[in-house]
């Protein structure tokens, strides 16, 4: 194993001691839960204010109110990270997964491939849903749409959905462009 430190992005990564309060204030759930400041917020700490208005948007849709669980909104967050080869959110995302469901299993079939994973049908739509609109947005149709009111779900958890599955694209996009690199912890976590 190389002894040689990693870059964390292909930019400019501010010192700790640039980093300002509210975005270590961001961080330290991660800190506090399982022990980690996550590079995300290191990185993003370039641009401060983008970061906590990124982090706002982000945190209301995977924590926000929703019919949609914090697991099935991790579930889109690889099935999308995965399809974008983002390394940084499949990885850090797969691992929230592998925390919330204690399945590691799970977690990596959806990371390599969410077709092979043992889903319900409701999540099946979702995330077939959510992995055209990554990789063939422009062949999304109202039959898709229909398809997912036909596995159960409303048209505010279609709004839902869809909007988890764009924030990833955003994100994963952003971070494919910079070269973030993951927190190495990230790899053992609930394993």
């Amino acid at each position: 194993m190389s002894t040689e430190r990693v870059r964390l992005a292909w930019v400019r990564v501010p010192e700790d001691r640039e980093i300002p309060e509210a975005v270590r204030e961001l961080g330290r759930p991660s800190v506090e839960k399982v022990g980690v400041f996550p590079n995300v917020f290191r990185i993003f700490s370039l641009r401060p204010e983008h970061c906590l208005r990124w982090w706002q948007y982000y945190d209301y849709l995977m924590r926000g109110p929703s019919n949609l669980t914090k697991v099935q909104r991790e579930m889109i967050a690889v099935v999308v990270s995965s399809l974008n080869r983002c390394h940084y959110c499949s990885t850090s995302h797969g691992a929230a997964l592998r925390i919330l469901t204690e399945d590691p299993v799970l977690a990596d079939t959806l990371a390599t491939d969410y077709r092979h994973a043992d889903l319900a049908p409701r999540d099946r739509a979702m995330l077939d849903f959510a992995a055209k609109l990554t990789t063939e947005p422009h062949r999304m149709t109202e039959a898709d749409v229909e398809a997912l009111r036909a596995a159960g779900w409303s048209d505010e958890d279609v709004f839902d959905i869809a909007q988890v599955a764009a924030m990833f694209n955003f994100t994963n996009r952003l971070a494919n462009a910079l070269g973030w690199h993951p927190n190495p912890e990230y790899h053992r976590l609930g394993r």
